[in-house]
C-alpha cells in the first residue's frame, strides 16, 4: 500500500511513536525516553521516543513543526531517514538542527539532489558523526559543503550515486575514518588515488562492485596517499588482471584487512591456491575475506608459493618467491603419495614341494580364491584348505576359512605366502 504523499516528519512521528503504535516498555536494551514536556506543548504525554529513531519510507517530503522536533528529539542519537521524498535540503536542515545530539543520519535514497546544499543548511549537521547518502545522487559539491561542515565526521556512505569521477574538495577531510563507495563506476585509479587525498586518515575503504583497472601508481605515491590505511575491499574489481596490481598493496605502510573476491585474475584457481598464493603474496595482512590468517597458515601458504613458482622460467618467477627462498630456503617437491587401497599382491603359493609366484586380486573373496587356485594345484575346492602367512607375524599361518570373505580384509600384502593343502578325509 503507496504512502501518502506530502507528510511531514513531525506528522510521522507522532503517529508512529504514539502510545498505540509504541507502547512505553521497560527492560534492558529497550531505550525508550520520555522527554519533559515544553510548556504549550499539545502532546505532552503522547510520544514514548526512544534514541534511536526509525522513519524509513513513511513518504515524508518537508520537516514539519520545529518546535516540536525540538521538544520530543533532544535525546535523539540515531535518525534513519531512509527511502521518504526529501528533496529539499533546507527541510532536512530544519530536522536535523533541532536534534542537537544526533550522531547517525541516514538519508539514503531521497531525492536530494533536486536542491542545491548551502553552507548555512550544512552547518546544522555539525555534530554527525556517520553520514548514510547511499542511492542519493549527492554531487561532489554537495559532498564538499557537508564537509567542510562536518569537523567531526568519521563515516561517510556513497553507494549507488553513479559516479564515473571523483572531484577533489578544496579541503582535506582529516577527521574520516570510513568511506564506503561501493557500487559506482570509478574505473580508473586515478579517481581513487584523489580519495587518499580527500581523505588522509581513512582508515577503511569500501571499493566492491566497482569496474577498478589496473593500480597505476609507484609504491612511494601509494604509501603517501593512504598513510593509515588499515582494510581494503576490492571485491568484483573487474578490471584487475594481473598479480602486479596485487602485489601494489604491499605499499600501504598500515595494511592488514584485504578483501579480494570476484577478481578475474584469480578465477582460474582453485579455493585453496587462491587463498594460500594471496596470504604469501601479502605478508602483513591479518584477515583475508573475512578469515583471519593463522601463524601456522601463513607458514604453509609460503612454503606453498615457492612449490608452487619452483618449476616456472626465471622471468616467470615473482619478487616473492626470491624472499621467500631466503627465508626458507629451497624446496624439495611433496611427494605424490597413492592413498587408493591397493589392488593386488604378489603372493608365494605353496603346494606340496611346489612354489609359484602369483599375482592376486584383493577385491576377490575366499571362494573365488580357491576356484583360481584349482587347475595350479589339482584339488576340487571342496577339497581344499587355504592357510595365510604374514611375513612379519609371529603367530604362524591363519586359516581362510571363511567363503565369502574379501582377501583384503587379511591385510595380504607383497611376499606374503598362500599354503594350500588337500582336505583331510
Amino acid at each position: 500500500m503507496d504512502q501518502p504523499s506530502g507528510r511531514s516528519f513531525m506528522q510521522v512521528l507522532c503517529e508512529k511513536y504514539s502510545p498505540e503504535n509504541f507502547p512505553y516498555r521497560r527492560g534492558p536494551g529497550m531505550g525508550v525516553h520520555v522527554p519533559a514536556t515544553p510548556q504549550g506543548s499539545p502532546m505532552k504525554d503522547r510520544l514514548n521516543l526512544p534514541s534511536v529513531l526509525v522513519l524509513n519510507s513513511c513518504g515524508i517530503t518537508c520537516a514539519g513543526d520545529e518546535n516540536e522536533i525540538a521538544a520530543f528529539c533532544a535525546h535523539v542519537s540515531e535518525l534513519d531517514l531512509s527511502d521518504n521524498k526529501l528533496e529539499d535540503w533546507h527541510e532536512v536542515s530544519k530536522i536535523v538542527s533541532n536534534v542537537p545530539h544526533l550522531e547517525f543520519l541516514n538519508l539514503s535514497s531521497n531525492p536530494l539532489s533536486l536542491s542545491v546544499l548551502e553552507r548555512r543548511c550544512a552547518g546544522s549537521f555539525a555534530g554527525v558523526r556517520k553520514l548514510v547518502l547511499n542511492n542519493s545522487k549527492a554531487s561532489w559539491e554537495t559532498v564538499h559543503t557537508i564537509l567542510q561542515e562536518l569537523p567531526d565526521l568519521e563515516e561517510l556512505f556513497l553507494c549507488l550515486n553513479d559516479y564515473e569521477t571523483v572531484s577533489c574538495s578544496p579541503v582535506c577531510c582529516q577527521s574520516l575514518k570510513l568511506l564506503h563507495i561501493t557500487d559506482n563506476n570509478l574505473q580508473d585509479w586515478t579517481e581513487i588515488r584523489k580519495l587518499g587525498i580527500m581523505f588522509p586518515s581513512l582508515d577503511t575503504l569500501i571499493l566492491a562492485n566497482n569496474n577498478l583497472t589496473t593500480i597505476e601508481e609507484s609504491e612511494d605515491s601509494l604509501a603517501r596517499l593512504f598513510p593509515n590505511l588499515r582494510s581494503i575491499n576490492l571485491h568484483k574489481s573487474a578490471g584487475l588482471h594481473c598479480w602486479e596490481d596485487i602485489d601494489k598493496l604491499n605499499s600501504f605502510p598500515k595494511l592488514e584487512e584485504v578483501k579480494l573476491l570476484g577478481i578475474p585474475l584469480l578465477q582460474s584457481y582453485t579455493t585453496e591456491e587462491r587463498r594460500k598464493l594471496l596470504i604469501a603474496r601479502l605478508p602483513s595482512i591479518v584477515k583475508l575475506n573475512g578469515s583471519i590468517v593463522a601463524d601456522g597458515e601463513r607458514e604453509d601458504s609460503e612454503r606453498f608459493f615457492i612449490r608452487y613458482y619452483m618449476e616456472f622460467p626465471e622471468e616467470e618467477v615473482p619478487f616473492r618467491y626470491h624472499e621467500l627462498v631466503t627465508k626458507y630456503g629451497k624446496l624439495e617437491p611433496l611427494a605424490v603419495v597413492d592413498l587408493r587401497p591397493q589392488s593386488s599382491v604378489k603372493v608365494e603359493v605353496h603346494f606340496q614341494d611346489k612354489v609359484e609366484e602369483m599375482s592376486i586380486r584383493l577385491d576377490q573373496t575366499v571362494a573365488e580364491l580357491k576356484k583360481h587356485l584349482k587347475t595350479v594345484v589339482q584339488l576340487s575346492t571342496s577339497n581344499m584348505l587355504l592357510f595365510y602367512l604374514d611375513q612379519e607375524a609371529p603367530f604362524g599361518p591363519e586359516e581362510l576359512k571363511y567363503s565369502s570373505r574379501a582377501l583384503h580384509s587379511y591385510g595380504i600384502r607383497d611376499g606374503d605366502k598362500i599354503y594350500v593343502e588337500p582336505r583331510m578325509k
